[in-house]
């Protein structure tokens, strides 16, 4: 018992030396999604347009392929292109030549298009009565936009974007498939020198569910701040 437990902290701190990694990959992946979201979920909002349908179509190919495959695109599939291949051997593009670029990329687009979903639908649920008094105002379509029915939605969109945020630090665990060392990766790399696989994702599985925690709690502050007035409306109700 003693020596699962020495072997279970050893793969515990193996697991917290790959956590920076895990970290960077989830924030720069969010943080790269939001702001190709907004504003492709404004455009959206443009129906018919050519703008809206490669958007659209954006959206249907990252929400319609699993994300593995989506990595597997982008970190096999790009590089092979021959002018992908050529743009490596040029002078300030070696940065081509490793894998995080392109995990990062495959992150990215895919949390963009799930976070355009959910945006897209908070902007057009948004109070009917808000738009009108905007306009009552004497704003224009693009001012009532930016400074009413953009800052409502992303507020009622809060609940639904912290699961997406708390799903795409999940989808990091996919780095370890190309050879990237987060949290998973150590895990296996544990798992491959002590042949304890139950040892090793135990390990990682509950570093996973603290950022997870975490995560959660920081959501419910941010939620709690920021939607407090539909708390008191709905309770008026």
């Amino acid at each position: 018992m003693s020596e699962s437990w020495d072997l279970f902290l050893t793969a515990f701190m193996d697991c917290i030396h790959a956590l920076p990694i895990t970290i960077f990959l989830t924030v720069v992946s969010v943080l790269c999604g939001l702001l190709m979201a907004v504003p492709f979920a404004v455009l959206l909002q443009k129906k018919h347009t050519l703008v809206a349908r490669l958007i659209n179509g954006f959206v249907y190919f990252f929400t319609g392929t699993p994300l593995l495959i989506q990595l597997y695109i982008f970190y096999f599939g790009i590089p092979s292109l021959d002018f992908v291949n050529h743009l490596m051997q040029q002078p300030g593009f070696g940065f081509l030549k490793g894998s995080y670029i392109y995990v990062l990329a495959a992150l990215a687009l895919n949390t963009a298009a799930y976070s355009t979903v959910i945006f897209s639908g908070a902007i057009k649920n948004t109070d009917r009565g808000e738009i009108e008094a905007a306009y009552a105002y004497g704003m224009s379509p693009a001012k009532a936009m930016r400074r009413v029915i953009l800052p409502s939605s992303l507020r009622r969109a809060l609940p639904a974007y912290s699961n997406e945020v708390i799903m795409t630090m999940h989808a990091t665990a996919l780095a370890s498939s190309v050879t990237i060392m987060e949290i998973t990766g150590a895990a296996s790399f544990f798992n491959s020198t002590y042949y304890e696989p139950f040892i090793a994702y135990a390990a990682a599985a509950v570093l996973y569910l603290i950022l997870n925690t975490l995560l959660v709690l920081g959501f419910r502050m941010i939620e709690k701040k920021y939607l407090v007035h539909l708390k008191s409306r709905m309770s008026a109700t």
